[in-house]
């Protein structure tokens, strides 16, 4: 029942080129990011994520984009990466562009074995219809483009269906854990890593406080240790990051 592995590097070894991942984080918050620099000096490529954006440039996935370590992502942001924009805008990277809702109930779907579920998010949009570039040619025209999704009327409304997501591993980062892998995030840490780690058929957290087994309250726990396969232990040192300061002048 001891899920505690050593160091992040241990953790992440046995991740194959062509894995597919789903990562926690939103922006520069909760962000996996011990466990993205591991993955990086391992060496994987080919990779696909499953993930809200791709960092920012230098920071978070925005540093294994930057190695070209990413060939493809299922995201609902580009925010203030330049390298994902101009990867994707070049046809160097393929990109399933998701509703951020329904990105985050295609991962919990997943994880709790539903193949597919209806929402109203993207109806009457290319969501639905088919023809958003998913990648580039590299000469301004499409090479590849999104499929039509079925739709389906449920008491005069229309719904657009949309499939579950599971991946190989997922990489999330938590506040507190305890050696059985029971999660506890904070505030606005918590976004896309409870879904995260539920979609990994293979799931690594690392956390920033690691506890005895008994010491985070059942009521407390965001994410049962039944979804964890492996705890890292990674103290936060330094001050978090930023994306974007506004201040008074």
């Amino acid at each position: 029942m001891d899920k505690v592995i050593a160091t992040a590097a241990q953790a992440v070894a046995d991740i194959p080129n062509g894995a597919s991942l789903a990562v926690g984080g939103f922006g520069l918050v909760g962000v996996p990011e011990a466990l993205i620099a591991a993955l990086l000096e391992q060496g994987a490529t080919d990779l696909e994520t499953v993930t809200n954006n791709l960092g920012t440039d230098g920071f978070g996935l925005g540093i294994l984009l930057a190695e070209h370590r990413i060939r493809r992502t299922v995201s609902s942001y580009v925010g203030q990466n330049k390298e994902f924009a101009r990867q994707y805008l070049a046809g160097e990277l393929e990109v399933e562009l998701t509703p951020q809702g329904s990105l985050a109930e295609r991962m919990r779907a997943g994880g709790a074995g539903i193949p597919a579920f209806f929402t109203p998010a993207g109806v009457g949009t290319q969501v639905a219809t088919g023809g958003l570039p998913r990648k580039y040619d590299g000469s301004g025209g499409v090479a590849i483009a999104s499929p039509p999704k079925e739709t389906r009327e449920f008491d005069g409304v229309t719904y657009v269906m949309e499939r579950a997501i599971v991946t190989d591993y997922a990489l999330v980062h938590a506040w507190k854990g305890d050696r059985h892998g029971n999660l506890v995030f904070r505030k606005s840490g918590r976004n896309f890593n409870p879904p995260a780690a539920t979609a990994g058929r293979i799931t690594i957290a690392e956390v920033e406080h690691l506890v005895e087994p008994g010491e985070i309250d059942p009521d407390e726990v965001h994410t049962p240790g039944i979804h964890v396969q492996r705890v890292v232990h990674v103290p936060v040192v330094g001050d978090k990051q930023i994306e974007k300061r506004t201040v008074r002048s």
